[in-house]
């Protein structure tokens, strides 16, 4: 098969799934023999360029003429059997689409946020849920400056959500959410629901070799708050003063805007040890020697990567009790689910991972379990090349 992939790639400064997630399929694909043409663009480019064209881009969100241009010629160049949009925002714009409707070349699209209905793709504000952009024109965004905080920002990606909302609910051929909780979150795009699929991100196996588990729980992402940053400061202390003898480290291993407030709290902490943004084959490599990793998110993460990479490499998740992670965790099976927010409820279960090694242990062998069972690399390929062959058989 003879696929174009489509990916305007994140920032490196600010790391997320979703490059990681197109790379895999990419390499997946690649290896099974099918040829994949990559459409990419860069964020990091945008501070490269001319004040100008820099000034620029917040046109480009919502409308890209560049992008549609390219796309076109490359379509016209290589007749691909589909389409595969991850990420367009902010370089490419929703005119790929258009692109893709004036070749005639079937679209899926894998909706990796909740971009579509909120313009900071997050359904998240002032430390709390929010949607209420959700069914209606995203003024309140507007109002609130919800994408980095800027109402300047927020105009034209709120602009582009009201402009080309038509285009992506009768464009695509078949939309893949990567949570069936995703998918019911975005019910009120009223797309077709026979070209809605849900397929969880592809996690490749990495070798596991035999390494006893430290005395360590890791955190491993993004330091922001609604990745639950200071709820896990919080928890880790009351942690320290809830055991007599505390036995634990506390590891974490990424960047973001709270690196500095983070820094600060562990340099008066010798039990927290942090790493900086560390290369996926380390990362591995240290949940398979933690005793769990910690996942105390406070918005309803479409997916959770770090849950399921945890869970290959037999490291028991302990994640907020909500978004996919219930989905994704069974709760005292494979892992542990703990109030959303709730730093009390988070330091008695590292206090019980510190008591209790051997109980975790087993999770940790059943986490290995279930990733084989539930997150089958190979399955998870078998699915998105019938996704594929959907769309081809049943063009928008």
């Amino acid at each position: 098969m003879k696929v174009v992939q489509i990916h305007n790639r994140t920032r490196s400064t600010m790391p997320g799934g979703e490059n990681r997630v197109v790379d895999q399929e990419y390499t997946a694909l690649t290896e099974q023999g099918h040829e994949v043409i990559r459409f990419e663009r860069d964020s990091d480019d945008i501070e490269r360029l001319p004040a100008l064209k820099k000034a620029m881009v917040p046109a480009k969100v919502i409308w890209s003429h560049e992008a549609h241009r390219d796309l076109s010629a490359t379509l016209r160049r290589h007749n691909p059997d589909v389409v595969h949009v991850h990420n367009t925002f902010p370089l490419l714009s929703s005119a790929v689409l258009y692109a893709c409707r004036d070749a005639k070349t079937p679209l899926v699209a894998t909706i990796h946020n909740y971009k579509l209905a909120c313009a900071s793709g997050d359904f998240f504000r002032n430390g709390s849920v929010c949607r209420d952009c959700e069914t209606r024109f995203p003024l309140p965004a507007l109002l609130h400056g919800c994408y980095r905080g800027s109402r300047v920002a927020t105009a034209p990606a709120a602009l582009a959500i009201s402009v080309h909302r038509p285009a992506w609910t009768s464009l695509v051929s078949a939309y893949v959410f990567i949570s069936a909780m995703q998918r019911d979150l975005l019910r009120s795009l009223r797309l077709p629901k026979e070209r809605v699929f849900v397929k969880h991100n592809l996690i490749p196996r990495r070798e596991m070799r035999p390494v006893p588990r430290e005395p360590a729980v890791l955190y491993a992402g993004r330091l922001e708050e609604v990745k639950g940053v200071r709820v896990l400061m919080a928890a880790w202390d009351q942690y320290r003063q809830l055991s007599p003898v505390p036995g634990l480290r506390l590891i974490v291993a990424g960047s973001g805007p709270l690196e500095r407030e983070v820094t600060q709290w562990a340099s008066s902490r010798p039990s927290v040890e942090l790493l900086g943004q560390v290369s996926a084959e380390r990362c591995a490599e240290l949940m398979s020697r933690a005793r769990a990793a910690l996942i105390p998110s406070i918005w309803a993460e479409p997916f959770g990567l770090v849950v399921v990479e945890a869970m290959a490499m037999g490291a028991p998740p302990i994640a907020a009790a909500h978004g996919s992670f219930v989905e994704l965790i069974t709760p005292d099976v494979d892992g542990v689910l703990v109030p959303p927010g709730d730093p009390a409820a988070l330091a008695r279960i590292i206090a019980e991972v510190d008591e209790h090694p051997e109980k975790y242990e087993t999770y940790g062998r059943q986490a290995r379990d279930s990733y084989e069972e539930r997150f089958n690399p190979d399955k998870s390929l078998k699915q998105l090349l019938e996704i594929y062959r959907y769309a081809i058989a049943h063009p928008a």
